[in-house]
């Protein structure tokens, strides 16, 4: 067996990779055979009833699973969530009802509220004016009866007072005289001088 030390004693060089005596016509051979062959598979026709063949199973394998897995699903998803929406739609519309009819209840009731107000109020004020109606009455007969109590008194007072003013006036009339004459008068003396 040939070493490198041997290769190298009997003055070889190791070729490079790919320049091997006898790589040269194998490369030469694979582009000779590619040009030959007319270059992409592509587009070469005698590769097209299979590629055409390959396509009509994959396209034909599409179509089945988008049909029977994949469209259905998302059919079915959309069908699903168009309900939900609906659903959603029907139960707004009730609560907005519902919330309508409560309000309108709600009205009736804060209606029927300021009504039983008034009224007890009217009751009340009515109530009020009786009861104070019913006791300036009774404050009216206490004030009379006290009034005529006090006119009566005054009476008695001023015609006990105009009793005493002839006494006093006469009384007045001889201290009158007395002075200024130096004579004390008589009663029938003054009641003569009244009369005259």
């Amino acid at each position: 067996m040939q070493t490198h030390e041997d290769t190298a004693a009997a003055g070889h060089e190791p070729a490079a990779p790919g320049h091997e005596p006898g790589a040269t016509g194998a490369h030469e051979g694979a582009a000779a055979g590619h040009e030959s062959a007319g270059g992409l598979p592509q587009f070469d026709f005698t590769w097209w009833p299979g590629q055409i063949a390959w396509f009509l199973i994959i396209f034909f394998a599409l179509m089945a699973f988008m049909r029977f897995f994949a469209t259905p699903k998302v059919g079915g998803t959309i069908d699903a969530r168009e309900g939900k929406i609906t659903g959603d739609i029907a139960d707004a519309r009730r609560m907005k009802d519902e919330a309508d009819a409560q309000a309108r209840a709600a009205a009736a009731e804060s209606a029927e509220g300021h009504a039983q107000a008034r009224k007890v109020a009217s009751e009340a004020r009515a109530k009020a004016k009786a009861e104070i109606a019913a006791r300036l009455s009774e404050e009216e007969v206490k004030l009379a009866a006290v009034a005529a109590q006090a006119e009566a008194r005054i009476a008695k007072a001023r015609d006990a007072a105009m009793a005493n003013v002839a006494t006093i006036a006469g009384e007045t009339a001889q201290a009158i005289v007395a002075k200024l004459t130096g004579k004390t008068a008589t009663s029938a003396e003054l009641s003569a001088a009244a009369k005259g």
